[in-house]
């Protein structure tokens, strides 16, 4: 054999030998490796349904409803009719359902803005004990006469019928307050759960004056919402006329449908 191609052979065989096992170890490793992970999933789950507590039966009527900015009129005829002409004496004929709502909605909290209260303000000012130490008079609860006259004559089965009629308008300003996934009507159910858990405070209860109005002395009733504050300033009396009108209420606006 030629000298040449001895030299050729000889340098070729370890070449082609490291080549072969190169050849091996890839086929080895991409015939055997665990096959790649699937990719993540990026689409966002189903939107979740708000859960509805105590959903209001809708009664068909055939004279459709006025939309909310025009529906003032309407709603006064209907509380007229459900708590006597009495309520035109203390009702603002003014975005009704929308103060209504707002007031439902605040009344749970520290601070109820009175401006947006569907009913005009309680005459006159807090009335005090004469003498000392400053305490709550009991006379201070003949303010509310004319609101609780009007609650011992009204008819809650009418009233809850009215509220029925137009609960999209009041579901609409719920929505338009800021709770686009909210019912209103389990929001009033659970305010007047707040409101009848109101505890009964014996008197005389008493005052502070920190500054230009009066507070609770007691801070476990200074610290309550504005609700139960107010139910406590409505004296023990009114406070029973008005639990009692807001049970018989509850009971209407749960209802379920046969």
């Amino acid at each position: 054999m030629d000298e040449d191609v001895k030299r050729w052979i000889y340098w070729a065989i370890p070449i082609v030998v490291v080549v072969g096992a190169g050849v091996g170890l890839w086929y080895a490793r991409t015939h055997n490796a665990p096959a790649p992970a699937p990719a993540a999933q990026t689409q966002a789950p189903p939107a979740v349904e708000p859960l509805v507590q105590h959903p209001i039966e809708q009664v068909p009527d055939e004279k459709p409803l006025p939309a909310l900015e025009q529906s003032d009129s309407a709603v006064q005829d209907s509380l007229v009719g459900a708590l006597g002409r009495s309520i035109e004496q203390v009702l603002v004929p003014k975005d009704i359902v929308r103060h209504f709502v707002v007031t439902v909605d605040n009344l749970p909290r520290k601070k109820a803005a009175v401006p947006l209260w569907p009913v005009k303000p309680v005459g006159g000012e807090l009335t005090v004990a004469p003498g000392g130490e400053p305490t709550l008079s009991p006379d201070n609860a003949a303010r509310y006469a004319p609101f609780i006259t009007i609650l011992k004559n009204a008819n809650v089965e009418q009233l809850a019928s009215a509220y029925r009629h137009f609960y999209p308008l009041f579901q609409q300003a719920y929505v338009d307050l800021g709770y686009p996934d909210g019912y209103f009507n389990d929001r009033l159910v659970e305010v007047i759960d707040h409101l009848l858990a109101t505890p009964e405070v014996a008197g005389p209860i008493k005052l502070t004056q920190p500054g230009v109005f009066y507070q609770y002395a007691d801070p476990s009733i200074e610290e309550r919402s504005a609700g139960q504050k107010l139910m406590i300033r409505l004296g023990s009396q009114n406070a029973a006329v008005v639990k009692e009108k807001l049970r018989a209420l509850r009971k209407e606006v749960v209802k379920q449908k046969q």
